[in-house]
């Protein structure tokens, strides 16, 4: 038997040996360091391949593919979104990922990205605060408590400096899982009753829901001057959290206004609506947070060139550990022509 000289191997992190890496790294210093791959990304966003996500809806949900490339390494993820999954105790979002060399056209990594996901949003989240947050602002009101809401908390204490989270859902059962899991995390965290409560002395605002529907979270007169608002929950056709009046009042930031404007907050509003580009304001080509009381409002969808540096991340961070197994699923014979002989002499 004839045996390949060498195998192509495609490093496969599993959702256990993500949870081992976050936990050898600590949650903080990744989402820290996911926050600088995904600026450092923005900063040369010209250079991606750029496409809204392809969607295929169903009554029940979406499933979606984020393809990019920077021409050297193309990447793209698959995601789900159904939001009936929590009733029937499943996953609302699940994901999984792959990067590949552009040169050879070969996987060079392949990684659950269900928990990356969620450190990918909220570093990109914190990142942006960055930016547009008020000076200073170490209180925010988390309104959704679900799969996301502890992830959005600690990537802001990790890059902004949050000091004070307020926690608000309509689930009561939610709120006290978030509160739970928050406890050791070094935060005041309070629980409040109502999304009004909830806003008081936030400097920003998260909303995090997950009905697939066009909700009113925050109210036109909920929300006063000078605060951030970090909108992450509409992220689909249909789907909306916020009152259309807190649009015409905010200065709106957007990943890619093609997208956004079909998924995001703004797709309540009308075509030649007014939104400034992220990658410019990080750029220093447009401005973010102006004065102390503009109203900032990040209208996050997810966009695939985020996913694209979760994924150099990974594969960057996974070299020389015990984070991943190899897989073999690249057909790779001696002889490039000879796949059928290599087939062949798989029998004996």
């Amino acid at each position: 038997m004839t045996t390949p000289s060498h195998k192509a191997l495609v490093p496969f992190v599993s959702v256990d040996n993500m949870m081992r890496l976050v936990h050898s790294i600590g949650i903080e210093t990744m989402l820290r360091d996911l926050a600088e791959y995904v600026e450092v990304d923005f900063k040369r966003w010209e250079l991606f391949d750029k496409t809204p996500r392809v969607a295929s809806h169903s009554e029940v949900g979406v499933i979606e593919l984020m393809p990019t490339s920077d021409g050297e390494a193309y990447g793209f993820k698959y995601v789900n979104g159904h939001p009936k999954n929590t009733s029937e105790g499943l996953q609302t979002v699940t994901a999984f990922g792959l990067l590949a060399d552009v040169y050879t056209g070969y996987p060079v990594l392949l990684t659950e990205m269900t928990m990356l996901t969620a450190l990918r949003t909220a570093a990109t989240s914190a990142m942006v605060a960055k930016y547009l947050a008020p000076k200073g602002s170490d209180t925010m009101a988390m309104i959704g408590n679900g799969a996301q809401s502890e992830f959005q908390t600690l990537a802001m204490k990790a890059i902004c400096g949050l000091k004070t989270v307020r926690l608000f859902d309509k689930d009561p059962a939610a709120t006290e899982k978030c509160a739970r899991n928050l406890a050791a995390a070094g935060l005041k965290v309070v629980r409040c009753s109502t999304p009004e409560e909830a806003i008081e002395g936030a400097q920003i605002l998260t909303t995090c829901t997950a009905d697939k529907q066009n909700a009113t979270i925050l109210t036109d007169n909920m929300v006063g001057a000078g605060v951030h608002i970090n909108a992450i929950g509409g992220d689909c056709p249909g789907k909306t959290e916020l009152a259309a009046g807190i649009l015409t009042r905010a200065d709106v930031f957007v990943e890619f206004p093609p997208q956004t404007r079909v998924e995001g907050e703004i797709q309540q509003m009308p075509e030649d609506f007014a939104v400034t580009e992220l990658w410019q304001v990080i750029l220093g080509q447009k401005p973010g947070r102006r004065d102390d009381k503009q109203i900032t409002l990040f209208d996050s969808v997810g966009f695939a060139i985020e996913d694209f540096s979760a994924l150099r991340y990974i594969r960057d961070r996974i070299k020389d550990t015990e984070f991943f197994i190899d897989l073999d699923m690249l057909a790779d014979p001696d002889d490039p022509r000879d796949l059928f002989g290599m087939l062949q002499r798989s029998q004996s």
